[in-house]
């Protein structure tokens, strides 16, 4: 008996590839979810917890004008979050002792505290979803005939 399977054009989805797709956005917005829960209990927002990530992953002084870039944000919306970190007591802004228009935003010893109180719930919620999310990266590796 002939399969009634029919042969759908290149780069069309299957309904499992739309049933992968839900589910990973799916998991994405629990990840996000949780991340958002994580950081409201040290109080901080999600976005302020990003700016703070950024600021501990970056290998060079962090500006304003890094920080709003990497956040996808203006300028002025970088400076009012930096301004609001302040006022926490996370961060400080530093002078540039090459250019003095320009502050480098670096952690308080609280900021450091918190964060890494922060990111250690963050990798815990990772390592717990990480199985998942290395099935999804899996399928998203191939093609949708399951050739690389």
């Amino acid at each position: 008996m002939a399969s009634r399977r029919t042969k759908r054009p290149a780069g069309e989805l299957g309904p499992a590839d739309y049933e992968t797709l839900a589910a990973w956005r799916f998991a994405l917005r629990r990840f996000l979810a949780f991340s958002d829960d994580a950081a409201e209990t040290v109080g901080l927002t999600q976005q302020q917890y990003l700016a703070m990530l950024i600021i501990k992953a970056s290998r060079e002084p962090v500006t304003i004008g890094l920080l709003a870039e990497q956040l996808l944000v203006k300028h002025h919306s970088a400076v009012g979050l930096v301004d609001r970190l302040v006022q926490l007591g996370l961060v400080r802004r530093d002078a540039s002792k090459l250019d003095r228009r320009k502050v480098a935003i670096r952690f308080t010893a609280r900021g450091a505290r918190v964060f890494a109180r922060l990111a250690a719930m963050q990798r815990g919620e990772l390592r717990r979803i990480g199985p998942d999310l290395a099935r999804f990266m899996d399928f998203f590796s191939r093609a949708s005939d399951g050739k690389p």
